[in-house]
């Protein structure tokens, strides 16, 4: 019988161990180099505006294109906009609006992908006000509920105001958030009217705690309220990233893109069906029924509307400070490039 040495094969074995763990490790380390870790914060995931954002990490594009992306959640879209310019993350889901306003500062972001051609927003009227406030002409010595003060709830409010007519001076701005924050204000009279969104929307209406005063979810309405289209909800980074990372970018928009032609293509409850349950809000036909509402929101393409970024310019002058009287070059807002690029790779 031949002499059996365990150490001899302990160390055959050892041998056998480490190789596998040196390739594994060189797996490992080709793997980290072709997905570098991505973050995108979103400004309310739990909108049905951004929807866009999670919808694509549910459908596995990120991973498609090779991509390891976190989506990491905020309030409201000044805070995303400020964790983009202090280099925390590499883009923002928020609304295309903040590129022109922070153009006028000095600073240059770029949407990459539009993911909506109307706001999304409601301007809501607690059902106790529904007799005083009728229209924005009323707001007249109220306090109005924003997301946050320098968000898009915050411009399009003061818009509305402007465009009746109204100063500056005349109402109050409250921050308040979204979803429940938002529907506390209103019950507890901190907010008389509020701009918010789906699932809120639903929730406020079906509870009788507030009724609606301007609807921006689809395009006609949006430009009834606004005079013209208003892209909002984007995907944006800085100018700066952009142009060291065209590959990174690339890949980002193919996802994003897919993720229209998913949207445009599947009916609202298909797509809730693909969303996290705790998305829904404890209410899946009222979540469908505000989606099928707000769909028309949303580009089929990606692409930023013609005439969209003058009607947001438009917007922005007539109460901003900041912007009024300032050169804005409203093609180093955005570009198609990658969107462009998109459709030849999925076939338009």
């Amino acid at each position: 019988m031949p002499h059996f040495s365990p150490f001899r094969h302990a160390g055959r074995s050892l041998r056998v161990v480490a190789g596998s763990f040196i390739v594994a490790a060189g797996l490992l380390s080709a793997g980290a180099a072709s997905a570098e870790k991505l973050t995108i914060i979103v400004g309310g995931m739990e909108k049905q505006i951004y929807l866009p954002a999670v919808l694509t990490r549910e459908l596995g594009y990120f991973k498609d294109e090779g991509l390891d992306v976190e989506l990491i959640n905020t309030r409201a879209g000044v805070e995303a906009e400020n964790e983009l310019l202090a280099g925390a993350v590499q883009g923002v889901v928020g609304f295309y609006d903040h590129t022109i306003d922070l153009q006028a500062k000095g600073k240059f972001l770029k949407s990459v992908v539009q993911f909506s051609q109307a706001p999304g927003e409601v301007q809501m009227v607690s059902a106790k006000f529904s007799d005083q406030i009728k229209s924005p002409a009323d707001f007249k010595g109220h306090t109005l509920g924003v997301t946050g003060l320098g968000s898009s709830t915050d411009f399009l409010t003061r818009y509305l105001a402007a465009r009746a007519g109204l100063k500056p001076g005349d109402f109050s701005l409250l921050p308040v958030g979204a979803g429940n924050t938002f529907i506390a204000a209103m019950k507890q009279d901190q907010i008389q009217s509020g701009m918010t969104t789906e699932p809120t929307i639903g929730q406020l209406v079906k509870t009788g705690v507030a009724k609606i005063l301007v609807d921006m979810r689809t395009p006609e309405k949006t430009v009834a309220a606004l005079g013209g289209p208003y892209p909002a909800a984007s995907f944006y980074v800085q100018s700066s990233w952009l142009d060291s990372h065209p590959e990174d970018a690339q890949k980002l928009a193919n996802a994003f893109v897919r993720t229209m032609r998913f949207i445009a293509s599947h009916s609202a409850a298909e797509i809730a069906e693909k969303m996290p349950k705790d998305y829904l809000v404890g209410d899946k036909d009222l979540y469908i029924q505000g989606l099928a509402e707000g769909k028309a929101q949303f580009t089929p393409d990606g692409r930023m509307p013609a005439d969209g970024p003058e009607t947001v310019l438009k917007v922005l002058a007539a109460f901003s400070k900041n912007v009024q009287g300032k050169q804005i070059d409203l093609s180093k807002t955005y570009t198609t490039l990658f969107v462009d690029n998109a459709a030849k790779t999925l076939g338009n």
